[in-house]
């Protein structure tokens, strides 16, 4: 394994066999709440639950194997939170298609997402971002990171206007907030595993306070359910039918998933230092992009939504992943969860409330390397930063981002700072939302 995945080439005190495995277990941790949420959501357009488990698994866990072994990352991918609200409650509850047809365009994407990458297309829109914007998609992302784990454990609710700090407070809310200070302490303590320990305690103290509920039949082990009600179930009548509406609405989830695959790339790369210091550029990029579109076209055969990279792959990253011996654990894991259904369900959203603010925590120093000096890149940075959380979109940020960098630049005749990929991205951007606003 050291010799594979090139762990010889790192400080043999900081990296090893031990801590790949130990990033891996506490990526998996944190992104695991995705085995119960995404065939509640995805279940809303009547797909069978127990079906929609089992693809959830196998897609995850085969797109995260092509990330180790051939991308040779610490990433995990898994289905999009976000992409899968956009399938089941746009697609299907508000459009109208079916689920079906819906598995469809996760089809198409996918397919254009792997002619895209092997031309390099993707690649090159990443390293056309100016290095000011790369910096504020870090940050963003960890604000938006942070702000998920706190709505998560209960600190933060929504009220009519605005969000509030959570009033009276819960056992949810208490056992989240000692979960961040527990895993502040540990992390200031240099204590290996500090995220996953902090998860793995939360929850058991828990248990007593009825926060992580074992109910009265609770059994860890399960068979895995059967694929074959969803697997293999596309319909391709809209998409062959002109359908003006569904290629608007495969125009919008390909805009989403490129941009939310590129900001986490973006973000957990430079988390990593697994970018060029001189040129900018992500080291296996066009690689990591592969996994990305192999892993949303195959899970869209086995009948689930868009697999994309995961943000919370930055919690593998802060325990010192950086290979894919990471991936590949978070894989295996994946797939030992078919048989521990009942398990994943018991790890409440509070517990990993710690490694996402944390995370987020640590992510934000990136916000030393932005030149607010200059209020041309000032301002573009500041909107993109801001946006993520509040839109509770990574896409809508980088798209806000990215436009204002463009116009601000021209309208200080300054346009020839800007790439000629930019402009075309902006172009795309503004058809976006002429489309949306004539849909």
């Amino acid at each position: 394994m050291n010799k594979f995945f090139k762990l010889l080439g790192f400080d043999p005190a900081k990296h090893s066999v031990k801590v790949e495995m130990m990033a891996g277990l506490t990526t998996f941790l944190t992104i695991s709440y995705i085995l119960a949420v995404n065939p509640q959501i995805l279940g809303d357009t009547g797909m069978d639950k127990g079906a929609l488990f089992s693809a959830t698994v196998v897609s995850a866990a085969l797109a995260t194997l092509v990330m180790a072994f051939y991308a040779k990352l610490p990433f995990a991918l898994a289905s999009g939170m976000g992409l899968n609200a956009f399938f089941a409650y746009t697609l299907v509850l508000t459009l109208g298609y079916t689920w079906q047809e819906a598995l469809a365009a996760v089809f198409f994407e996918g397919i254009l997402f792997i002619i895209l990458t092997i031309f390099r297309v993707r690649e090159a829109i990443v390293n056309a971002i100016p290095l000011n914007l790369r910096n504020s998609i870090t940050v963003g992302i960890g604000l938006f990171i942070a702000y998920i784990g706190l709505k998560n454990g209960g600190l933060i609710v929504a009220s009519k206007d605005m969000l509030t700090m959570q009033g009276p407070w819960t056992v949810s809310s208490v056992l989240a907030l000692a979960g961040i200070v527990l895993g502040a302490v540990l992390m200031a303590a240099k204590v290996k595993g500090a995220l996953f320990f902090s998860i793995i305690i939360i929850t058991v103290v828990g248990i007593p306070f009825g926060m992580t509920p074992l109910p009265d039949d609770f059994s860890l082990m399960s068979m895995p359910h059967s694929m074959a009600p969803i697997a293999l179930q596309l319909d391709f009548s809209a998409f062959l039918s002109f359908d003006i509406n569904y290629y608007i609405a495969l125009f919008a989830l390909l805009f989403m998933d490129l941009f939310d695959t590129l900001g986490t790339l973006i973000g957990t790369s430079t988390s990593a230092g697994m970018v060029d210091s001189k040129t900018g550029r992500i080291h296996g990029l066009n690689r990591a992009l592969m996994a990305d579109a192999i892993g949303t076209t195959f899970g869209a055969l086995c009948g689930t939504n868009t697999v994309t990279t995961y943000v919370e792959s930055t919690t593998g990253v802060i325990e010192g992943g950086r290979t894919g011996l990471t991936a590949f654990t978070v894989a295996l894991l994946f797939l030992v969860s078919l048989f521990f259904s009942p398990l994943f369900l018991v790890i409440p959203p509070a517990a990993t409330t710690s490694a996402m603010v944390l995370v987020g925590v640590l992510m934000m120093k990136s916000i030393t390397k932005i030149d607010f000096s200059d209020f041309t890149e000032a301002v573009p940075c500041f909107m993109m930063i801001l946006t993520m959380p509040f839109t509770g979109s990574i896409s809508d940020g980088i798209v806000l981002g990215m436009l204002s960098y463009v116009m601000v630049k021209v309208c200080t005749g300054r346009y020839q700072e800007i790439s000629v990929v930019m402009y075309v991205l902006s172009a795309f951007f503004m058809l976006k939302y002429v489309a949306e606003f004539f849909n």
